[in-house]
């Protein structure tokens, strides 16, 4: 598939099965997806990833906070050879596009995490992965090979454990330290309240954990002989609210990569953590899933670009679901987009080749979508391919 008419090229690769009668086992609209996920899944799982705070009122306004804004296309424009790709840190990507860490992945799918990784190494896709994975951040990082993997932290109350999560992941080749700021405790999930369902407690996603040499100090018996005690002693040190702006100028200090801060909707709060070592800031709101009627993290996302230097990349996410998506965002400011809930969906149905499915559809629409608004080159998107529906 060429990396300059992708598009293209992923409709003429569909159109033809259907001249075979074979049309694609997973859907490319993103609502159809959901739904096939829903049956694919076990309920309390399904509950547990499409889930958000409270009356999930923040996940409604993601997607409406897209709803404000129209692409506003440019004609007689050569289009003919585009061109996605980016850089981050010094690397070259393919696309402005990762994949957004996603904890207890084999609720998902038996393949989990390393299912996921294959298909980013497939697709040259970066992959975030996470402290809370069903398996070892190395094991993820051999499945990822020579496509770039960040590791998203979750700290620990135990500051061993948070040094040793740090050290593994330098170890194992992670090329940044997203350190996630919005979850320190868990949020107000009414889905898993009703379900009565945290997946840690079945030892879903501990892996990281278990495996490390820090938190097994911390016990009297290994997990393998203890597992309900290993657990207990996880919930205990997962989190730690107490943490300041100091405690990240001391990690930007510590770690020896990157590290970029997830979580952030105050411009204030972004500046903050750059002046405290922050190399990069992802605009989120956990999609949804930490407060309830809190701010869109598109809304919040001009405010931090505004803020911000322009050398200091900014990431997105929260609410994206197709090419257009991320082309706002990109209008906005941001340097690139995660992916998040519809790849999960994708490995609910067909494990690595459900992402792939997923990820080369959305690379797809954008690609078109780019074109179609008179761009060539991803790069060069901004703040005029877009207009707010009242100023029309």
């Amino acid at each position: 598939m060429s990396d300059t008419n992708r598009g293209s090229d992923r409709q003429v690769e569909i159109f033809m099965e259907g001249m075979a009668d074979i049309t694609p086992d997973i859907p490319p609209s993103f609502e159809e997806l959901e739904e096939a996920a829903f049956g694919a899944m076990d309920e309390k799982a399904y509950g547990y990833v499409a889930g958000g705070a409270g009356g999930e009122r923040t996940i409604g306004h993601n997607r409406d906070a897209f709803a404000a804004w129209r692409l506003w296309p440019r004609m007689l424009r050569d289009f003919s050879e585009r061109d996605l790709s980016t850089e981050l840190f010094g690397t070259e990507l393919s696309a402005p596009v990762l994949l957004a860490p996603i904890g207890v992945q084999s609720i998902i799918h038996e393949a989990g995490e390393l299912g996921t990784a294959r298909a980013a190494a497939s697709l040259d896709v970066p992959m975030v992965a996470s402290s809370a994975s069903s398996h070892t951040m190395e094991s993820i990082a051999e499945e990822l090979g020579e496509t770039p993997g960040w590791f998203q932290l979750y700290w620990s109350s135990n500051d061993d454990v948070a040094k040793s999560f740090v050290r593994r992941a330098e170890s194992a080749g992670y090329e940044a330290l997203v350190v996630t700021l919005d979850n320190n405790i868990l949020g107000w999930r009414e889905r898993d309240i009703r379900d009565g369902y945290l997946p840690f407690l079945d030892g879903e996603g501990v892996a990281n954990y278990f495996s490390d040499d820090a938190f097994r100090s911390l016990l009297d018996e290994p997990p393998e002989e203890a597992e309900l005690k290993a657990i207990r002693t996880f919930i205990d040190i997962f989190g730690d609210p107490s943490l300041t702006f100091d405690d990240l100028e001391w990690l930007c200090e510590f770690a020896d990569i990157p590290v970029v801060v997830k979580g952030v909707l105050h411009p204030q709060d972004a500046q903050e953590c750059v002046d405290r070592g922050a190399e990069g800031v992802i605009v989120s709101n956990h999609g949804g899933r930490q407060v309830d009627n809190a701010v869109s993290a598109l809304d919040a996302l001009p405010h931090i670009v505004s803020k911000l230097d322009s050398e200091i990349p900014v990431l997105f996410d929260s609410g994206i679901r197709r090419g257009a998506d991320a082309l706002i965002a990109l209008a906005l400011g941001a340097d690139a987009v995660q992916l998040g809930r519809p790849y999960a969906y994708g490995l609910a149905i067909d494990g690595e080749n459900g992402i792939e499915s997923v990820v080369k559809n959305f690379l797809a629409d954008l690609d078109l979508t780019l074109g179609l608004i008179g761009y060539d080159d991803v790069e060069n998107v901004d703040r005029e391919a877009i207009v707010r529906a009242d100023e029309l």
